[in-house]
C-alpha cells in the first residue's frame, strides 16, 4: 500500500444532496426552503436567540449570581479539624495529606469552628482572627 493508492472504505463517502436541480431530484423550485419569508432569501437568516425585534429572552431576564473561577484553589479549616491531626506543624502538605483539603488547594485558611486543645504551629496558612486567638491561646503560633 503506498499513500497514492488510499481509498476511503466503500460507504464511508457519498455525495452531497443538490437543491434546486429540477422536478426530478425532489428538491426543485424552493429547494426546501418553502414559500417566501426571510428563510427562503438568500443571505435572510438571522443570529441566534433573535425574537423579530422583540426584547429576546437573554435580555428580558434579570443578570443573577457569579460564580469565581479561584474556588477550587481555595480552602477552609475548622480548628477542630487541626485537633485530629498527629503533627504539631501544620502546612499545606499536611493538611493534603491528612485529607483536610483538596488536592487542589493552594491557599489554605483556617476558621474558628470547634475546638484546640494542643499546641500547633502554622506555615503558610492564613487564619481569621478569632481562629488565631484559640490557636495563640492553646500555646501554638501562626508564621
Amino acid at each position: 500500500m503506498e499513500l497514492n493508492n488510499i481509498q476511503p472504505a466503500e460507504g464511508a463517502k457519498h455525495a452531497k444532496r443538490r437543491v434546486g436541480r429540477g422536478i426530478g431530484s425532489g428538491l426543485g423550485k424552493t429547494a426546501g426552503r418553502g414559500h417566501k419569508g426571510q428563510k427562503s432569501r438568500s443571505g435572510g437568516f438571522h443570529k441566534v436567540g433573535f425574537e423579530g425585534g422583540q426584547m429576546p429572552l437573554q435580555r428580558r431576564l434579570p443578570k443573577r449570581g457569579f460564580k469565581s473561577l479561584a474556588t477550587p484553589y481555595k480552602a477552609e479549616v475548622r480548628l477542630s479539624g487541626l485537633e485530629t491531626l498527629p503533627v504539631g506543624e501544620v502546612d499545606i502538605l499536611a493538611l493534603k495529606q491528612a485529607g483536610l483539603v483538596p488536592e487542589l488547594a493552594r491557599a489554605v485558611r483556617v476558621i474558628k469552628s470547634g475546638e484546640l486543645t494542643k499546641k500547633v504551629t502554622l506555615k503558610g496558612l492564613a487564619a481569621t482572627k478569632g481562629a488565631k486567638a484559640a490557636i495563640e491561646a492553646a500555646g501554638g503560633s501562626v508564621a
